[in-house]
């Protein structure tokens, strides 16, 4: 089957789509974003942090065991080292994660429309699973930035299937740190891995297979877009965001979706593994 959408896609390595979800729609994601800050527990708080090696979630359970669970991460800025929080709990979460589309009814019903089988059904996808979802805050001050990568480094596939749904809960700005693409990077490969460590004496879980690539700032091209609009990032194309300088939070939903069919290989080395009593939940089953 051939499609624009699938075209667009295999050139650029993303796609914009405006008015993806109705203004309901935003609005109840966003109180259900909310309402998620107010769950954080209260100890033992994890901070994310895509830039620092030593504070990396890596090192930590915590993150890799968050596949089929809610889970809650916070910016490095908003924990004290005793693991207080510093500044408002509305503002100190960098992201929840990672099974919010199973486990949170307001997501999963988005997450399992039938505007997103559509859109893997153009894609071509004969078995599409969602393996992870997040809620991303991006938070006015505290909001770090999201270094340049590609989802195929943590989502890697053999061959390469994921893409990302980008959902926009709020304006995404230059100010607010939108995500930024270069375009067409998607056709160079994988530039690295993210891998669970072979050496199982490590104190490290998670390894890099090789250091980061640089990737000149002029090559990015920002992508600001209105609230509602759902951006479809190709697993290998190089995307980031940087820190929000702005007033304003920069909300979004986002989940990933891979095949399962076809001789896709999911990487047994990738940091994310479903359990065996609970494989990534199917969309839909092409028929011939």
């Amino acid at each position: 089957m051939h499609s624009k959408l699938l075209d667009e896609l295999n050139e650029n390595g993303y796609i914009v789509i405006e008015d993806f979800l109705t203004p309901e729609e935003v609005d109840s994601l966003f109180q259900a974003g909310r309402a998620l800050c107010l769950e954080a527990p209260q100890t033992n708080r994890k901070i994310f942090s895509t830039i620092k090696a030593e504070d990396a979630q890596g090192k930590e359970l915590y993150f890799m065991e968050s596949g089929d669970k809610v889970r809650y991460f916070f910016e490095k800025g908003a924990v004290g080292e005793e693991g207080q929080l510093l500044v408002d709990p509305m503002i100190a979460l960098n992201k929840v994660g990672h099974a919010l589309h199973v486990e949170h009814p307001v997501f999963n019903a988005i997450t399992f429309s039938n505007r997103v089988r559509e859109i893997c059904w153009q894609l071509n996808y004969n078995r599409p699973a969602v393996c992870q979802s997040m809620y991303i805050y991006k938070n006015p001050g505290v909001g770090g930035e999201v270094t340049p990568h590609q989802d195929s480094w943590f989502l890697h596939t053999d061959p390469n299937s994921a893409v990302g749904f980008w959902l926009a809960l709020e304006d995404c700005t230059l100010q607010n740190g939108c995500l930024q693409f270069i375009k067409g990077s998607h056709k160079s490969g994988v530039h690295r891995r993210y891998l669970r460590n072979p050496d199982k004496e490590a104190t490290e879980l998670m390894v890099y297979d090789r250091a980061a690539p640089i990737y000149p700032q002029s090559s990015f091209t920002p992508m600001q877009v209105s609230k509602g609009t759902c951006i479809l990032i190709h697993g290998n194309v190089v995307h980031k965001s940087e820190p929000n300088r702005s007033q304003k939070s920069r909300h979004a939903y986002t989940f990933h979706v891979i095949e399962t069919e076809n001789n896709v290989k999911y990487s047994e080395d990738n940091w994310l593994q479903a359990p065996k009593d609970k494989p990534f939940p199917v969309l839909f089953e092409r028929k011939d």
